[in-house]
């Protein structure tokens, strides 16, 4: 007898049998071994123990459901869920090539596809445990190549770069943004005309906005005034695949192949569970700032071992597995099933920023470059907007609709939104359209928009 949808439950569960499957391979490969005692401790509790836990992951957002559409949250495939946990029976640690023959050529291979969706068929680059992780070994190299130089990002560059620059003992300075909440290139001409810059982190999809950097003006200015340049494409970095980018966005991607080193976060849009971040350098020979002596730890091949290129020491395989088997299940193509995935989620953007802008309750600052809007409630005051969209992302979240608030400059917004011309910032409203579901969910989450709008903020769509 068949199960219908609505008593199957919403997560996915039917894939544990290839699980279990897959596990009986992996086990058919160690029959040489002799018997070992392998029962693990207090085996007995481990049931009780997994249903605590289980109740105590209800206390979540549905971070996995469509009608989460706030944060940057994305679930990982299916394949790769598996995949993780299929290592976990091996738990090979990828710093060695001793404790990870097959997971390390796995992180190569899928390394290697990155890279190449880039344009670089050379390079040197390693997964590591986030994209704050990457950013910092990008700008550590950064400041080996020009000591004590400072290094450039926009307003809205993520805030670690400051951390970073603290932590590696470089002077990190913000630059301002235009009203797209990109880089302005005047702000940074000037800046660079003062000298004494090493760096400019051009951002390829803000975490507030999902903007995207100028990249072709930067990479002019770097002709004039010799700096290095550090994409932070962690959160945008797949949409160089996509095929509905605007012409702005679309010309930064193509020129990402002439940046010094880039940073990508798989476990955004790539599908991967936490923590799986990417820094690639263009230059291999940059190698050569990494190198150290560990004899007790390399000697298990004298090919080159994953930790001779990565500040991390022990690092989880596992994280290299699930994203080769997602990139061999869904592979980095331009047109592609994944790369239509992401232009699924950027025509949900599009059209709930065209509903949003069209509806009197409304403003909205620009339209998204990639997947993620931002709005706000009309308002006489920026502070009074502010209330009123604390007041949506309430009622919103009471009729599970999980949006997520930004405080964002108010000079970003015209003369519509009623605040136009003040200083300081105003709570928004953002959505990360960046689940594939959520172009075909999008009627559902407008119909919910709309109501918590009538008991927030008063009124229909119009």
């Amino acid at each position: 007898m068949g199960t219908d949808k609505a008593t199957a439950g919403r997560l996915d569960r039917a894939t544990l049998r290839i699980l279990d499957r897959a596990l009986a391979r992996l086990d058919a490969g160690f029959t040489g071994l002799p018997p070992a005692d392998t029962a693990p401790l207090a085996a007995e509790g481990i049931e009780a123990v997994m249903l605590e836990v289980a109740t105590r992951m209800r206390d979540n957002a549905p971070l996995f459901h469509p009608l989460y559409a706030g944060q940057m949250l994305k679930p990982p495939h299916p394949v790769a869920r598996l995949a993780y946990a299929l290592a976990q029976w091996i738990n090979p640690n990828n710093h060695a090539l001793e404790s990870s023959r097959a997971s390390s050529a796995m992180e190569r291979e899928a390394v290697a596809e990155i890279a190449t969706m880039f344009g670089w068929t050379t390079h040197l680059g390693h997964l590591t445990g986030g994209g704050t992780m990457a950013n910092l070994e990008a700008l550590w190299v950064a400041g080996r190549l020009a000591p004590g130089r400072v290094v450039l990002g926009s307003s809205q560059a993520h805030y670690t770069h400051g951390r970073i620059g603290e932590v590696l003992g470089l002077a990190f300075e913000p630059v301002a943004c235009d009203r797209k909440a990109r880089m302005d290139l005047a702000a940074l001409e000037t800046r660079l005309a003062a000298g004494d810059v090493g760096t400019v982190v051009a951002t390829m999809g803000t975490t507030a906005a999902g903007a995207v950097d100028p990249l072709p003006a930067i990479l002019a200015l770097r002709e004039r005034y010799g700096f290095r340049v550090h994409a932070d494409a962690a959160y945008g970095g797949y949409f160089a695949l996509g095929s509905s980018l605007g012409d702005d966005a679309r010309g930064a991607y193509d020129r990402l192949d002439q940046v010094d080193s880039i940073v990508i976060d798989p476990h955004k849009h790539g599908l991967q569970p936490y923590g799986c971040g990417c820094v690639l350098f263009r230059d291999p020979t940059i190698g050569r700032f990494y190198k150290h002596d560990s004899p007790y730890t390399y000697f298990g091949s004298k090919e080159l071992h994953l930790g001779e290129i990565s500040l991390e020491c022990s690092r989880a395989g596992a994280a290299a597995v699930a994203l080769w088997a997602t990139q061999r299940l869904l592979p980095l193509m331009r047109g592609g099933v994944f790369a239509r995935a992401l232009d699924d989620s950027r025509a949900a953007a599009l059209a709930l920023h065209a509903r949003l802008a069209a509806d009197a309750r409304f403003a909205v600052p620009f339209a998204p470059e990639l997947d993620i809007v931002v709005w706000a409630p009309r308002a006489a005051t920026a502070a009074e907007a502010s209330v009123r969209s604390r007041r949506l992302f309430d009622a919103a979240a009471d009729r599970h609709l999980h949006l997520a608030r930004a405080d964002l400059p108010a000079a970003w917004f015209g003369p519509e939104a009623g605040f136009a011309g003040e200083p300081g910032t105003v709570t928004c409203l953002r959505s990360a359209l960046m689940k594939p579901e959520h172009r075909a969910w999008l009627d559902r989450i407008w119909t919910i928009l709309d109501a918590a709008g009538r008991d927030a903020l008063g009124g229909a769509a119009r």
